[in-house]
């Protein structure tokens, strides 16, 4: 990791004095294309401005906390302008019926999602962005959160939680983010937050586009993505047009099951991640950090994760795009054995249709499931593959409203048939679902992808 972190230090030295702009900026995928004329012209150019940062990247390429994804990857919210800033209003709500079938599935409303209000505007020669993004889910789902097989990870009422995915904190960003070019070629940024997401692992699974019609969490998100609400994060990062480096001091804990504060803790933690954007859609990502502590009812285990992601996303035209992530994540610890997860999801958008699906192989353990009658550290790999459809409607007044339905199959091995009933368990979602429209098309502004 030490000769990883230097070699992308050095290239990124280089890149600062190379005097080729890798492309031109008014050519790029992250500069929006304006297309306004007439007396919005000011208007347009100023949210123009506003949604490009230092060395001409559009805000775009931002997924979740400080990570990268593909430019071309389409993004969705309303944007006002209130002054030299601009605020922006992003959100992605389902309300359903989840039914998880065999012995250990159960049937049960379901409401899920997240809204987030940002702020962007200049500051001492920079860019400031502020974001505070809460979730419905401690009110809708309570602290057992909501049915999914094969799911494991944190506790209810001392428990833990198995077939179940945990709810999400309400404050699950409260951050700011600085931006400021050093030179033609070179930036760097500052991120804090209360609560926020270190640089470790992808972009979170709730904020990926190949995840975005898709309600319902992977079951490898605890080798993966888990730190995404961390209390506590303060990231530095190094950037230029294709590759950045960051490093991170966080608060390594998962959340509480209480779910509505803030529970701010010195940090104890720290990851450094390396992302790559050879062109406009592709994105290739390696972490690693070290964790102390992560989980509550284990309070003396701490563990390495190390992680690799590659997404990529095509535009398909004006109102499409089909969006691809691959992640790898691999937890380490002297207790249990080390363990890997790998996940395969994809998102094709086309109009007023999205179809999407999920291929998961996890190595959990006995452990994991809470089976106290095994050795916990017997493996029990286990294995999802999920497809779903969404037909949307609209946009009214910039909302896109849709029905979805989502169906899954698990995969178990022999010692978890007799648990389940069944080698391959079955789950079913039928909901609604709403988010905003594409940022750009109301205002003229368009990916030159």
């Amino acid at each position: 990791m030490r000769y990883l972190m230097n070699a992308a230090v050095l290239l990124l030295l280089w890149s600062a004095t190379d005097t080729r702009a890798q492309e031109p900026h008014g050519g790029h995928a992250d500069a929006p294309t304006r297309h306004a004329e007439g007396p919005a012209e000011d208007e347009h150019t100023r949210m123009q401005e506003l949604m490009t940062g230092p060395l001409g990247l559009s805000l775009r390429r931002y997924g979740s906390g400080t990570g990268w994804q593909p430019p071309s990857t389409p993004m969705f919210g309303h944007m006002f302008l209130l002054g030299d800033w601009g605020v922006m209003l992003h959100y992605n709500g389902f309300a359903g019926l989840d039914a998880q079938g065999t012995e250990q599935g159960e049937t049960g409303l379901v409401g899920i999602g997240w809204l987030m209000g940002m702020a962007r505007g200049p500051l001492l020669g920079g860019q400031l962005t502020a974001r505070a993004m809460l979730s419905p889910e401690p009110f809708l789902q309570g602290r057992r959160g909501y049915p999914l097989l094969l799911q494991t990870g944190e506790t209810a009422f001392g428990r833990p939680l198995v077939d179940r995915q945990h709810p999400h904190d309400l404050f699950m960003e409260l951050a700011l983010l600085y931006n400021r070019a050093l030179g033609e070629d070179l930036a760097f940024e500052l991120y804090v937050a209360p609560s926020g997401e270190p640089a470790l692992g992808p972009v979170a699974y709730p904020h990926r586009f190949s995840a975005f019609a898709d309600p319902l969490a992977p079951i490898g998100h605890h080798w993966q993505d888990s730190s995404h609400i961390s209390f506590g994060v303060l990231t530095a990062g190094l950037y230029n047009r294709w590759l950045k480096l960051e490093l991170s001091a966080f608060n390594g804990v998962e959340p509480d099951e209480e779910r509505l504060g803030l529970e701010l803790r010195r940090p104890d933690s720290f990851s450094a991640r390396l992302t790559a954007i050879p062109s406009e859609s592709w994105t290739l990502q390696f972490a690693g950090g070290f964790l102390q502590a992560p989980e509550r009812r284990e309070p003396g285990e701490s563990l390495v994760r190390l992680t690799a992601t590659l997404m990529h996303n095509r535009r398909l035209g004006p109102h499409g795009s089909w969006g691809t992530t691959f992640v790898w994540g691999q937890n380490r610890s002297e207790e249990a054995p080390v363990s890997n997860a790998f996940l395969l999801e994809s998102s094709l958008w086309r109009g007023q249709n999205v179809f999407f699906g999920r291929a998961e192989f996890v190595q959990k353990t006995a452990h994991d499931f809470d089976l106290l009658a095994l050795d916990e550290n017997l493996g029990l790999p286990v294995g999802s593959l999920s497809l779903g459809y969404v037909r949307q409607f609209g946009p009214f007044a910039g909302v896109v409203p849709g029905i979805g339905i989502r169906g899954s199959m698990g995969l178990v091995g022999n010692e978890l048939r007799s648990v389940y009933g069944t080698r391959f368990p079955l789950g079913a979602m039928l909901y609604l679902w709403v988010r905003p429209e594409e940022m750009g098309r109301h205002m003229g502004l368009t990916s030159s992808s």
